[in-house]
């Protein structure tokens, strides 16, 4: 049988010791001030000793209670490793940051399988239209960039492969401008994106065709919205079909001009981490799944067209 005081009371005391105050012991160990109090007395009995100088409300250690504290802070110490072996490791967690409009259209809707495959990892999803540059940011494990790769020592950039970018309205007004010309070009409103690289300009000269010379449409900062506006048959969006896909399998898009018009292909979102972390189980895991996402939503794609 070991002859020890109460656990409760070591506890108690060992916790207003370290921190040198009953009230912040109380914090740490959900109790009341005064229960810590009464279990420090209760140890002092124990004793028959001082353990604590109380005075003008204050409590300093005595010299039996530093040498009690000196002996009891290496035992829970070695109790706490003990613990702390047992307990199962927390899973991993991965932290991607990428647009608000690729988190919306592309990643969040395939995210259940990554979550479903890796039930081990947890992942944090973090949006932004800004830059974002991760050797300033150590908190976030993976980023999809948009718009040019990132530079910078130490970082692995790979593009997601070139994507589809397009004239995109509504079937009622592709089908109101059957003949594309100048006329017809005029008359449509051209509803642009203020985030995008991709202009107007760049689209038309590549199918040959006259700028609009009036003023340009109503203008969004996402590439989400500029969607949402053409499929409420605000005009006419210049977008990748990246973040349309499911508006055109639906129908509630076409490309204008059925067909007889160019789109532009560019590579616009690049997959980064750190070089360090390579071998990190989680970066490999979510590098080859969204790699595989991107291959079947290609394939998919070229089924559509």
């Amino acid at each position: 049988m070991r002859r020890i005081p109460s656990f409760p009371s070591l506890r108690a005391f060992e916790a207003a010791a370290r921190l040198g105050s009953f009230a912040r012991a109380s914090e740490e160990l959900h109790l009341t001030p005064s229960a810590v109090s009464h279990q420090v007395r209760a140890l002092e009995q124990h004793f028959g000793r001082a353990l604590f100088r109380r005075a003008n409300r204050q409590a300093t250690l005595t010299a039996d209670g530093e040498r009690l504290l000196s002996g009891l802070s290496g035992a829970f110490d070695a109790i706490e490793a003990a613990c702390a072996e047992l307990k199962p490791s927390p899973a991993p967690s991965l932290a991607v940051h990428c647009t608000p409009s690729f988190a919306a259209k592309w990643l969040s809707p395939r995210l259940p399988s990554f979550v479903d495959a890796n039930p081990g990892i947890g992942i944090r999803v973090s949006s932004g239209a800004e830059p974002l540059d991760l050797g300033r940011h150590a908190e976030i494990d993976v980023l999809i960039a948009y718009g040019r790769p990132p530079g910078g020592s130490g970082l692995r950039v790979e593009s997601l492969g070139p994507e589809e970018i397009a004239a995109l309205c509504t079937p009622e007004l592709a089908r109101s401008a059957t003949a594309i010309e100048a006329g017809a070009i005029k008359r449509l409103t051209w509803l642009d994106s203020s985030f995008s690289p991709v202009r107007w300009a760049d689209w038309f000269t590549l199918n040959g065709l006259p700028a609009p010379t009036t003023q340009a449409g109503p203008a969004f900062d996402r590439g989400s919205l500029i969607i949402s506006a053409a499929v409420q048959g605000l005009g006419v969006a210049l977008e990748s079909l990246r973040f349309a896909r499911d508006e055109l399998a639906a129908g509630q898009l076409v490309r204008f001009g059925d067909g007889s018009l160019r789109s532009i292909y560019r590579d616009l979102h690049f997959l980064c981490y750190r070089e360090r972390d390579m071998g990190s189980v989680k970066i490999r895991r979510f590098h080859a799944w969204i790699l595989d996402q991107e291959h079947h939503s290609a394939i998919e794609s070229s089924d559509q067209n």
